[in-house]
C-alpha cells in the first residue's frame, strides 16, 4: 500500500498525528528561536532597569539575572501549557512579573534567598539549627506553606508517569504564591525603628530555606537558572 506524503503521519500510541505542512510549520518555528531569545534578552534588561536594578546588582549580577529571565521565560512560557490544547504565545505575558511566570517565580526565588542574608544568617548557621531545632509550625499560613511543599514527591511522581512538566509549573505557582502569603502574614525577621534586627525567627527561616531547595529543584528540572540576587 502506497503511502500519500500530504496524508496524516500515522499515529502511534498517545501521540496526535499532524500533517506533513504542520511538520513544516514546525520546524520553521524553531529555527526563528535565535531571534526571538535575542528580543527576549532585551526585553529582560528593559524589565530589570524599570525597576532600577542595575543600580544595586554588580555588573555581572545583572547579566546574570538578565539571561536567566530571557531564556527563563521562553522555556517556562511553553512548558507551563498542556500541550494537548492549543495557546497563543504573548511576549508581554510572558515578561509579566504577575501571575504563573518564569519572571514572578524567579523574583519570588530572589526574596526567599534575601531574608536569611538580610538577617546575617550564615549557612552553617542554617545547617546547625536544621540539626538541633524543632520546626514549630503555628500560623495557617507557615502550615499551607508546609503541605504544599510536602506535595512535591507527588508532584515528581506525576510528571515522570505521564511526561507534562505543566503539573510541576502549576506546582512551583502554588509554593510561590503560599510563600507570599507566609511572607506576608509572618515574620522571619524583626526590626526596630531604627532598622536594627531584634529578633529572628529561625524556625520561619528554615521554612523559607526548604521553600528554597524544593524551587531549586524544580527550576533545574525545568531547565530555569535560580539567581539568589535580582
Amino acid at each position: 500500500m502506497k503511502t500519500n506524503p500530504r496524508a496524516m503521519m500515522r499515529k502511534h500510541e498517545g501521540y496526535k498525528a499532524f500533517p506533513i505542512t504542520q511538520l513544516k510549520y514546525m520546524l520553521n518555528y524553531y529555527k526563528q528561536k535565535p531571534s526571538t531569545t535575542r528580543f527576549g534578552l532585551k526585553r529582560s534588561l528593559d524589565k530589570l532597569k524599570e525597576k532600577e536594578r542595575d543600580k544595586v546588582l554588580t555588573t555581572e549580577e545583572l547579566a546574570a539575572a538578565q539571561e536567566a529571565v530571557a531564556y527563563g521565560c521562553i522555556k517556562y512560557a511553553d512548558l507551563v501549557h498542556n500541550h494537548n490544547h492549543e495557546y497563543i504565545f504573548s511576549f508581554d505575558k510572558m515578561l509579566d512579573d504577575k501571575g504563573n511566570t518564569a519572571v514572578y517565580l524567579l523574583y519570588a526565588f530572589t526574596r526567599i534567598c534575601s531574608i536569611a542574608r538580610t538577617a546575617n544568617i550564615s549557612p552553617e548557621q542554617i545547617l546547625d539549627a536544621a540539626n538541633n531545632l524543632p520546626m514549630s509550625l503555628q500560623h495557617d499560613k507557615e502550615w499551607k506553606l508546609a503541605k504544599a511543599l510536602l506535595r512535591f514527591p507527588e508532584v515528581l511522581m506525576k510528571i515522570t508517569k505521564d511526561l507534562c512538566l505543566h503539573h510541576l509549573c502549576e506546582f512551583v505557582y502554588d509554593i510561590a504564591t503560599s510563600f507570599t502569603e507566609f511572607y506576608d502574614s509572618c515574620y522571619c525577621v524583626e526590626k526596630d525603628s531604627s532598622g536594627e534586627i531584634v529578633k529572628v525567627n529561625m524556625s520561619r527561616i528554615l521554612l523559607c530555606e526548604v521553600t528554597a531547595k524544593i524551587l531549586r529543584q524544580c527550576f533545574h528540572i525545568l531547565g530555569l537558572k535560580a539567581v539568589s540576587r535580582m
